[in-house]
């Protein structure tokens, strides 16, 4: 009878699965997707978003929380120094690394792919004999995993639909990513009970498909040779023209992101201690910083569903209320300290950064000119994650007590936004002299 039962929820196990990945495909084919290579596309990305998962899974497992204590947090601040300031440096080099392969574009993704599959397979063997090799391999997996999300945008214009907007195109992609994580990261997790090692080889094992699937793209993802590299310094009226300048809709977009990417950065850590630290009376840790997990994943994923299913989305009022938003929710928390806080807090996080960051991938690729828009992705992309990394340093060294945690968040947030938008009143309208004015 046992054995009859477990191969009965099995076949319904496996019968929901093909049912969802068959409506997923259909999904991504929709609107001319399948015509124009788009659906191609966002099965890369699913893909993509599985082998990253499995690599967050065994990295979770091994150098961060498993082991998140008042003792751990200088080990937690000298992994985040070791990987993310080094990054800071390579990371401006993706871009004009990458134009030189502009007339090959799909192999220049697929490289991404082959790489982080390398690497993994390094790591793997770094986790088992916990060589020193973990550190170079884990920054390598991360410089590879940015040169795949500036390639990635780089594509979403030259695939997109017609009857699509960049920023439902851009939702699309993103959700599918959701999906991705979401169906796989439970073969990861099972993959983790036999050794983190074990996590990082099934990774290897996606990227080596996802490497297949690059090779497969359209050839009209390849652009045409000669792309320029750009500066983010803001365009001006008048001002010197060295190089390609940002227009100044993709620099207040910009501003705006580095709010919710520094609160996730900065939630990250502060919580993954606080939460062990002092938890809440009557609830265990583990629940707790699910909880908030939980409540971040959910937001991320509902502005992802929003922009791919909202017909029409303003990406510059967009990224203005996320940054208010957060602030706002922030200030709740540190009022009103509590598990359905947390909760909020979580949730509100990740819708923010999600319709934040959409909005801006989509004013990047309608204001920037195509032939510099690898390096504005690289650029820009590079600015979020230095947020990121500096939010998390800000939780790292604050005391675990939430409600002063949280209102120095609120605190920063809020400067942040007054500075954004002061930035934003003060800058002269554009001319008709303005290089790619917004």
């Amino acid at each position: 009878m046992t054995g009859r039962g477990l191969r009965g929820v099995g076949r319904g196990v496996g019968r929901a699965g093909s049912y969802t990945l068959s409506q997923a495909k259909r999904a991504s084919r929709a609107q001319g997707a399948e015509q124009s290579g788009l659906s191609r596309l966002i099965e890369l990305h699913a893909a993509n978003a599985a082998g990253d998962a499995a690599v967050a899974i065994s990295l979770a497992t091994t150098i961060f929380f498993a082991g998140a204590t008042s003792e751990a947090r200088g080990q937690v601040a000298l992994f985040l120094g070791l990987t993310m300031l080094p990054f800071a440096i390579v990371a401006p080099l993706i871009g004009p690394f990458l134009d030189r392969f502009s007339h090959g574009r799909r192999w220049a993704i697929g490289a991404t792919f082959a790489m982080r599959g390398f690497l993994c397979w390094v790591l793997a063997d770094a986790v088992a004999s916990e060589s020193n090799l973990l550190y170079p391999a884990a920054l390598g997996v991360l410089v590879s995993s940015k040169a795949y999300g500036v390639t990635r945008a780089a594509a979403v214009p030259r695939l997109k639909p017609d009857d699509l907007t960049l920023v439902k195109a851009n939702g699309r992609v993103s959700l599918a990513g959701v999906v991705g994580a979401a169906a796989f990261a439970p073969i990861a997790g099972l993959a983790a009970y036999a050794g983190s090692e074990w996590c990082l080889r099934y990774a290897f094992l996606v990227f080596v498909v996802g490497t297949i699937l690059a090779i497969r793209l359209p050839a009209k993802v390849d652009s045409a040779a000669g792309e320029q590299s750009m500066s983010l310094r803001e365009a001006r009226p008048g001002g010197a023209r060295r190089g390609t300048q940002v227009p100044r809709s993709v620099a207040f977009a910009l501003r705006a992101n580095c709010g919710p990417r520094w609160l996730s950065g900065f939630l990250t850590m502060f919580m993954a201690f606080l939460l062990r630290e002092n938890p809440i009376a009557g609830w265990s840790p583990t629940v707790l910083i699910a909880l908030v997990i939980g409540g971040a994943g959910a937001g991320n994923t509902l502005g992802i569903l929003f922009a791919s299913l909202l017909k029409k989305i303003n990406p510059s009022v967009t990224v203005v209320l996320a940054l208010l938003v957060d602030a706002a929710v922030v200030l709740v928390g540190a009022l009103f300290y509590g598990v359905l806080a947390l909760v909020l807090l979580g949730l509100t996080a990740g819708l923010a950064q999600s319709l934040a960051k959409v909005s801006l991938d989509s004013t990047i690729q309608s204001d920037v000119p195509t032939h510099v828009q690898a390096s504005a992705f690289a650029r820009s992309d590079t600015t979020l994650q230095l947020s990121w990394v500096v939010g998390g340093f800000v939780g790292i060294a604050l005391p675990l007590n939430p409600q002063l945690g949280l209102g120095v968040a609120c605190a920063v947030l809020a400067a942040w936004a007054v500075f954004v938008l002061g930035v934003r009143r003060g800058s002269p309208a554009p001319s008709a002299g303005a290089p790619f004015p917004a």
